[in-house]
């Protein structure tokens, strides 16, 4: 996997403080709107982990699927994440 590691660490980092602070926010029942805000923060920094790596199956592995000849398992790959994506 020749995908930025630390970017994607970093961005983990991050969203796992974020859930810290979402379940000290449900134990303070703090406001529910700011709770709902926090939450969709934590899905917003999953979703940008999961177009970076997308965006690198996408450029490297399923290139590399198509030049080695097994082009319906490419397209597979891609219609699967693209089907968990829309959930």
């Amino acid at each position: 996997m020749n995908v930025n590691k630390s970017q994607i660490a970093r961005r983990l980092m991050i969203v796992e403080g974020q859930v810290r602070g979402l379940r000290e926010m449900i134990e303070k029942d703090k406001y529910c709107i700011d709770v709902i805000t926090q939450s969709s923060a934590i899905k917003q920094g999953l979703s940008s982990v999961e177009d970076i790596l997308m965006e690198h199956h996408l450029e490297h592995c399923v290139v590399k699927q198509i030049k080695n000849g097994t082009t319906n398992k490419a397209v597979e790959e891609v219609l699967k994440v693209y089907k968990l994506k829309r959930k």
